[in-house]
């Protein structure tokens, strides 16, 4: 079974629509649907914005589904002059930039977990590359790196020009590293898929709802050929 996280609506909607014998199961306040596209398993999640939101979605997929991988779909801001509105990110790996432990002279984003300490959490490679695959015939330049996430819609460039340095990532959302830190922990592979609503021309929120449908769009037509070929 495939799992697929996304944030908003209008993210989702075009999955949705294809779903056949879809079942719908709600835990805590999340509605998760489940049936077959294109005669393969798959369970859709709407979880809402942020990384607490998309956090928890996660587990009780993990926990209630037992999905095979884990998809992040979505949209997401340019941090990188190279990749403007309609383009693709896959990820390589995600960070949380927001996480801040400077003061205790640990490197921002770091995570600490019971048996290690990471930044970057990777992504499962052949998932990454096969979504990359189905990327292809989209009219749209393709990137494979890091995905940094945190829970601030960010519209200064400073800060996205800040954030792209620090970690050398090509995107930001509010979601995929909450997902990719969830899956991590629980040895679930997992890849993250972001189409550019807004880059370092159009960057104002004003412009994230102006190319948010066509950014969504073009991430759903990947997870549908995605979900096909596999």
């Amino acid at each position: 079974m495939t799992g697929i996280i996304c944030a908003l609506k209008v993210e989702v909607e075009g999955l949705k629509a294809l779903m056949e014998n879809p079942k719908i199961s709600n835990e805590a306040g999340l509605k998760f649907i489940s049936g077959q596209i294109f005669e393969k398993d798959v369970v859709l999640l709407e979880c809402g914005m942020g990384k607490v939101n998309a956090a928890v979605g996660t587990q009780i997929m993990i926990d209630r589904f037992s999905p095979d991988v884990i998809i992040n779909s979505g949209i997401a801001g340019s941090l990188s002059k190279d990749l403007i509105v309609g383009d693709i990110v896959i990820s390589s790996d995600c960070v949380e930039h927001d996480i801040n432990c400077v003061a205790l002279d640990e490197p921002r984003g770091q995570i600490t977990l019971p048996n290690e300490q990471l930044i970057k959490i990777p992504a499962d490679e052949k998932t990454s590359s096969t979504l990359a695959e189905c990327c292809q015939n989209l009219g749209s330049h393709i990137r494979i790196g890091t995905i940094a996430t945190g829970d601030m819609f960010v519209s200064v460039i400073g800060q996205r020009e800040f954030i792209a340095h620090e970690f050398d990532a090509l995107c930001c959302d509010m979601e995929g590293g909450a997902v990719g830190h969830v899956c991590y922990m629980n040895k679930v592979p997992f890849a993250i898929l972001r189409s550019i609503s807004d880059d370092l021309k159009f960057n104002k929120g004003e412009d994230y709802e102006q190319f948010g449908q066509l950014a969504a769009d073009r991430a759903i037509k990947a997870m549908k050929k995605f979900i096909q070929t596999t």
